[in-house]
Order: C-alpha cells, then structure tokens, then sequence
C-alpha cells in the first residue's frame, strides 16, 4: 500500500514537474528493499528506470503533439541521451553501492544549491516565450553527460533537463513536459541492462520478484498508482503560475534529499 501510494505521488511528478519515478521512486525502493542491505541501491536505481520507462513514456503519448514539435530536430541528442545512459547503467553495476547512494544525495543537495543561486531558474532572465523569444535548443553534447549521470544514479535526466530546458526560454508547464520524452531516451537502455542478470547480489535467491536488479513487486505497485493519474492530469492539467511552478520543483528536491538521507 505505501508502494501504491508513491505510485500515486510519482504519476503527480511525472506530469507536474517531468520526473517519470526516478527522485520519487529510489528513496522509496531503497527503503522497501533495506533487507538487500548495500545492495538496496542497485536494485532502487535499475527499478527506477522500469518505472521511469513506462510512466515518462506513458506521460509522452499523451502530450498534445504541439508540445512534443519543441524537440523537432533532437535525434543527435536523444541518440546521445541513449548512448550516456548505457553507459551509466553499466557503471552502477560495476561501481560499489555505497558511491551510488552518496552519489544521489551529493547530485540532489548541489542541484538544489544550483536552482537557488544562478540565475535563469527561479529568476528567469526574460528570454522566455512570454516574452516574445524563442526557446533555444538543448546543445546535443549535453547528452551523453546527461544520460551517464542520469543512469547511474537512478534519477532520469530531469533533474538536469527540466532547469536546462527553463534557462532555454521554456516555461515549467514546458519543460517539464518535455522532460518525459527525454527521460525515454534515458530509461531504455538503462532498463534493458538492468533487466539483464543481477549479477553481484547475493540474496537474489531469496527474492524471487527480483528479475535482474529490477524489483518487478515494487515497479508494479508504483505504476498502478502512477498511470491512472498521469492519464487524468495530462486531460485536466492544473494551472499553477510558472513561478509557484518553479518553487514547488525545487521544493520537491528538498523533499526527496531529505528522504533520501533518513533512507540511510
């Protein structure tokens, strides 16, 4: 039930702020997964990515296609998303647990040091669409950066994607729409390894709904609640001032570090 839950949570994030499960979903798998002890980590990361998979991808079909146009002309960054993210999916299983969880904590607190202190995010600098500019595009060399880091620590890309995409000139409602087809990018490969053998776990044996690192219990409790309420809000979407937007986002952040420590 408390599964159920943060599946209901996740699908609120997915459509609000563009995080298809990754922040939401680790600190959560970690705690359901605590008698994995260290390993709890890896099996939270590679469950995460399922999750984000099917709920950003979810989340991405229902977006109105004018939306979507934004991204006309990214297959070099989506290809680079993809490429980073294999690689930091094989990293994960290769690097010990205890760097990965650190990893999230130390990505989350610079993160959110980041969004407070340079400008663009919280203050943006007027070259939104508001104000007549157009968006610019995401540098396709961000990607394979955006997708190891992303792989590696379970997170998706929209932690990174969602402020590159604000200090880009897009809007919240914007960007974090957008952040879902990216994170697509991101969580294909990253589930494909981790669905690949669990390799590394010695009480996989005694966890008969693990299949590779993935927690396929966990996913499905985070799903069933998820899905129902990316379809509902993706109709209904709810209109939140873009700055309130951009302070919830950061917000949630806080949130998930805090979370992600008592975890510990």
């Amino acid at each position: 039930m408390a599964l159920l839950g943060i599946g209901l949570l996740t699908g609120v994030t997915t459509v609000l702020f563009g995080f298809g499960g990754g922040f939401v979903a680790v600190p959560v798998v970690v705690w359901a997964n605590a008698a994995l002890g260290a390993d709890a980590i890896r099996v939270a990361t590679a469950t995460s990515a399922l999750v984000m998979l099917v709920s950003a991808g979810f989340a991405t079909a229902v977006t109105p296609r004018r939306v979507l146009s934004a991204l006309r002309g990214s297959g070099v960054l989506l290809v680079l998303l993809a490429a980073g993210a294999a690689g930091g999916a094989l990293a994960t299983r290769l690097a010990p647990a205890g760097q990965t969880r650190w990893g999230f904590v130390a990505y989350v607190a610079l993160t959110i040091a980041d969004l407070l202190l340079r400008p663009g995010f919280l203050r943006p600098r007027g070259q939104s669409e508001a104000a007549g500019g157009a968006p610019r595009p995401l540098p396709a060399v961000l990607g394979a950066p955006i997708g190891a880091v992303a792989a590696f620590l379970g997170v998706g890309g929209s932690v990174m994607t969602v402020p590159a995409l604000r200090r880009a000139g897009h809007p919240m409602r914007v960007a974090t729409a957008l952040a879902n087809p990216l994170t697509l990018a991101i969580a294909l490969p990253a589930t494909a390894l981790a669905l690949y053998g669990g390799s590394g776990i010695a009480a996989a044996g005694t966890h008969p709904h693990l299949v590779g690192l993935v927690d396929l219990r966990a996913a499905a409790a985070l799903l069933l609640g998820a899905l129902p309420v990316i379809a509902v809000l993706r109709r209904r979407p709810p209109r939140i001032p873009d700055r309130a937007h951009a302070w919830a986002y950061l917000g949630l952040l806080g949130v998930v570090e805090a979370a992600m420590l008592l975890a510990g």
